[in-house]
């Protein structure tokens, strides 16, 4: 099977050279050029000049987008040059709605797709490990298997159509509160003069663990938060899930206060940074008391 990959940000690039690792790639296109240009000269292939020519050489389309906007432009760029039986996979994290509308702009055209959201961040993607949520047909989904497992090592069909975005907004809502209490523990754990890295190595052994932690409590410990998950990308995600809820009429208490500090974040010019930039805002709730760098008292005793 014949595959163009669409959108080479952090975790597409990765993926796309996973993807002709499997022997599977044979075009690229990016909004940048520059991007897909490079990509296909280090491994071999198409630059596709637009997305008619990237559809043209490919049965199967993988795109991995930042928003549902860039879906569904790229979803009308593809649909009138790919033969029909071709798929199209779509990666990015949208809203269920969204993946339904590219649903049906490929129908009348015999193609079928299948909403795939991932998980894992930019280290899955790199090492082909990520977590795979897949909406669409049984069919579809079953001769996508090849593409997907050169992509991820957790697969799972949830069901129809937006079923896999579904699935992807339960993850970024668990995510959220992930994020939220370990920004919050470490703000504490450096409050009390702790020595963070010794901290990060037992307690990423203990019950309270968890990949964000691992992963990105070092961040926090450093002071720097290099680009993973972007925090305006999180933050377009809990509006997804947001507004999903909104439509039982629930607001969600973890996903309101994180879009909340996001939304901070973002006004002092912290967007583009790790999510683990939420330690920045619980930092200065012990700032503001003044004891950040002071150790703590000990217990007062009576003479």
């Amino acid at each position: 099977m014949r595959v163009g990959f669409v959108g080479l940000g952090a975790m597409g690039a990765h993926m796309a050279r996973n993807l002709h690792r499997a022997g599977l790639l044979t075009a690229v296109w990016n909004r940048t050029a520059s991007k897909a240009q490079a990509l296909a000269a280090e491994l071999g292939v198409i630059a596709g000049a637009n997305l008619k020519q990237l559809a043209a050489n490919s049965d199967a389309v993988v795109s991995c987008v930042s928003a549902d906007a860039d879906l569904l432009e790229v979803t009308r760029g593809v649909a009138a040059d790919l033969a029909s039986g071709s798929l199209m996979i779509d990666c990015s994290t949208v809203g269920a709605e969204t993946a339904r509308q590219a649903a049906g702009l490929l129908e009348a055209a015999g193609v079928e797709f299948l909403d795939c959201p991932v998980s894992g961040g930019v280290e899955g993607a790199r090492d082909g490990t990520l977590a795979i949520m897949a909406g669409g047909s049984d069919a579809a989904f079953t001769r996508a298997m090849p593409i997907l497992s050169a992509l991820g090592r957790t697969i799972t069909h949830f069901g129809p159509t937006g079923s896999g975005q579904a699935a992807k907004a339960t993850n970024q809502i668990m995510c959220a509160g992930i994020i939220e209490s370990i920004a919050e523990a470490m703000a504490f754990a450096r409050a009390q003069g702790l020595p963070l890295e010794k901290l990060i190595d037992t307690l990423g052994k203990g019950a309270g663990s968890s990949w964000y932690f691992v992963h990105r409590a070092p961040n926090m410990a450093r002071g720097e938060f290099p680009a993973g998950f972007r925090v305006r990308l999180h933050a377009k995600d809990l509006k997804i899930c947001h507004d999903m809820a909104a439509r039982f009429g629930v607001a969600l208490p973890v996903v309101e206060r994180m879009l909340a500090e996001y939304a901070e974040l973002i006004a002092r010019g912290f967007g583009d940074e790790d999510v683990s930039a939420a330690f920045r805002l619980k930092a200065e709730l012990f700032e503001r008391t003044n004891i950040m760098s002071a150790p703590p008292r000990p217990p007062h005793r009576d003479a």
